[in-house]
């Protein structure tokens, strides 16, 4: 197993350049996702690690070794596609065995192999069937499986659950989480479902326009983010943003017509800003700012709220227990100045009080 670090890392495609100087340091059994919207470079620069992609100019490290202009098959990765890549004519143990038998690799320790990839992922009872008879979850983990038998030195996921139906990709981020704790491999896995990378990484890079917008922990993410992108970008449902302005003891919101006290210095006064509210942070209170209830989306356990002011500004609120408002009512609603987050109204980074 082995760490990775990117150093400088730029991709040009003639003139037009989409990686812009990537700095990463990934340790040897993290689990890593690249998260951004699309077009943002995260599949690009996963291709970049795999030497699917060449890369332009930097270099790019696998454990000790540069890799920057190794081909793939010596790099020491595995990928798995959000397409399978399966042979259809081979069955599941003839799929996760093709590389290695490929390679010249005795059949002895071929079988050995795959018989603990299949042990890990459970594939027991489907080793004789071919991809047609196999449901979208289960050609994905023998995907997964044919990584394994390769024994890389770190694992690629390229959007692998993205063909999936909703109980399926829950199911198969639980597998993947599981396979990571089980075998410890470095791992770096592209999506753009916060939640898939919420629930599964150690580190989140957040990507936009390629460049790294922020590093860090899911909940250093969630609760300490650098700018507006990422605290957008990150949580679901996503935070709200409200126009503001810093005045004598706070900021003035509009959408609410209150003044929340912020702690600001006096050099932001006048200053333009945009207020941050996570959906959770947001209290129902008959004294407060009245919005009315567009809509309510029930899920259960919990309920998000999509509130309307007079000036047309949309809030959502997230409430828990059975006392939960409904379509149509007018609601008063207070904030806690401790859980505001502010954003320059020009740069969209974050002010920290």
């Amino acid at each position: 197993m082995a760490g990775v670090t990117l150093h400088n890392v730029i991709k040009k495609y003639g003139d037009v350049q989409v990686i812009h100087g990537i700095d990463l340091e990934i340790e040897d059994g993290e689990f890593c996702v690249f998260v951004g919207p699309s077009g943002c470079g995260k599949s690009t620069l996963l291709r970049m690690v795999a030497g699917l992609e060449e890369t332009t100019k930097g270099s790019m490290h696998i454990g000790e070794r540069d890799v920057t202009r190794m081909d793939p098959s010596q790099r020491g990765v595995a990928m798995v596609f959000q397409t399978y890549a399966l042979y259809p004519h081979m069955t599941v143990k003839d799929n996760m065995g093709f590389g290695l038998k490929m390679n010249g690799h005795p059949k002895a320790e071929i079988e050995a192999k795959v018989a603990e990839a299949t042990r890990i992922l459970k594939l027991e009872d489907y080793l004789d069937r071919k991809p047609a008879a196999l449901s979208g979850g289960q050609r994905q983990r023998v995907s997964i499986g044919r990584a394994i038998v390769r024994g890389p030195d770190v694992f690629l996921f390229d959007e692998p659950l993205s063909n999936l139906d909703a109980e399926l990709r829950v199911e198969m981020r639980v597998e993947i989480a599981r396979l990571h704790k089980e075998i410890g491999a470095t791992m770096i896995y592209v999506t753009h479902d916060q939640v898939e990378a919420m629930t599964l990484a150690d580190k989140i890079v957040v990507l936009r326009k390629g460049v790294i917008e922020q590093v860090g922990a899911p909940m250093e993410l969630y609760r300490d983010p650098d700018n507006k992108f990422v605290a957008g970008f990150i949580g679901s449902p996503a935070m709200n943003f409200l126009d503001g302005k810093v005045v004598d003891g706070g900021v003035a919101v509009a959408g609410l017509g209150m003044v929340i006290p912020a702690g600001l210095s006096t050099a932001y006064k006048g200053h333009a800003v945009t207020v941050g509210l996570r959906p959770e942070h947001l209290e129902v209170d008959p004294n407060g700012t009245a919005l009315r209830v567009d809509m309510v989306e029930s899920l259960g356990g919990v309920s998000y709220a999509y509130l309307v002011g007079d000036t047309g500004e949309r809030i959502v609120i997230e409430q828990r227990g059975d006392d939960r408002v409904a379509d149509g009512e007018t609601i008063g609603l207070t904030v806690d100045p401790s859980r505001l987050y502010l954003f320059d109204g020009e740069t969209e980074q974050r002010i920290r009080t």
